[in-house]
């Protein structure tokens, strides 16, 4: 069974940034990008699905395909959640109007203006994302996540494969999860978050629902074995568009902070300390300097 229909976008509204945050893996196995659509497989409501985005000129037209015969979609359901993956809640003018004029920052943020931070399908996407992510290098979690993706095994009827769902990945034991080359401590963390999602006591769509204060959901996460301060920010920024996580653990932020200080090395503390006079920005500012620093390269 399918649905679509249409949102109107926010001017200034830039589709790039999501079509490149969901097209990173090449190989194109769960999710592929084609000029200016998406097509991503997901699970929906236990069901094999796949949902398309068109992006035209101030709008962009969406449909979920899902097998399993006359399975209902949840018009309501479907439209939060492309809203909740597209950025369409967050505050953005204040941080643009905030930093226009920043020494530092004023250039970038105006020629990206209307950046909004992509969001992951659902909060146990981007925590298991995260997980993957753990101090590697940003091509190594692309291929470690394909292969995590692969390993599960849940096919649409379209050929591509479902990013899986805590049920699904709980069939794996750690020894399979270590073939698509996670350490053992990594596949541990997933099955254990996987666990105590299925069992309720990690309820992130509902707190995605109903908006609870990421401090609590930062308390959670951060009582699981594996999960620190990166993750947790990680996790807030993908999965729930919480604009304020610290990422000053993140080696890229860090090269654009170096660079844009100029200065030889900038450490996670020292990262910190500079992130901090953005808050409650401090997640979107990264977001800009990721956006920046491939920006750079291009031009390069």
């Amino acid at each position: 069974m399918s649905t679509q229909q249409i949102i109107a976008l926010p001017t200034g509204f830039r589709p790039q940034d999501f079509l490149t945050f969901h097209g990173r893996d090449k190989l194109a196995v769960a999710e592929k990008v084609t000029a200016n659509v998406l097509e991503k497989a997901i699970v929906w409501q236990g069901q094999p699905a796949l949902l398309t985005l068109t992006f035209a000129e101030g709008e962009v037209e969406y449909s979920l395909a899902v097998d399993g015969g006359e399975h209902a979609v949840s018009d309501d359901a479907l439209m939060r959640s492309v809203h909740h993956m597209l950025g369409l809640t967050q505050a953005i003018a204040g941080f643009e109007q905030a930093y226009a004029d920043h020494p530092l920052l004023g250039v970038m943020i105006t020629r990206q203006a209307g950046l909004r931070v992509p969001v992951s399908m659902s909060p146990f996407e981007a925590l298991t994302w995260a997980v993957i992510g753990q101090q590697v290098s940003l091509s190594a979690a692309i291929s470690m996540r394909r292969k995590f993706i692969q390993l599960a095994d849940i096919r649409h009827s379209s050929g591509f494969y479902c990013y899986p769902s805590p049920a699904q990945v709980l069939r794996l034991p750690a020894e399979s999860l270590r073939q698509a080359g996670l350490s053992l401590n990594k596949a541990n963390t997933l099955l254990k978050v996987s666990e105590l999602v299925l069992s309720g006591e990690l309820p992130m769509d509902d707190w995605l629902q109903h908006q609870v204060e990421t401090e609590v959901i930062a308390a959670a996460l951060a009582a699981i074995k594996g999960i620190g301060p990166w993750t947790i920010s990680y996790t807030l920024l993908r999965g729930y568009g919480w604009l304020d996580g610290s990422l000053h653990g993140d080696a890229a932020v860090r090269r654009v902070i170096k660079s844009l200080m100029a200065v030889e090395q900038v450490s996670e503390k020292e990262a910190q300390q500079w992130l901090q006079a953005f808050t409650p920005w401090r997640a979107l500012l990264a977001a800009h300097l990721w956006a920046w620093q491939s920006t750079q390269q291009q031009d390069g």
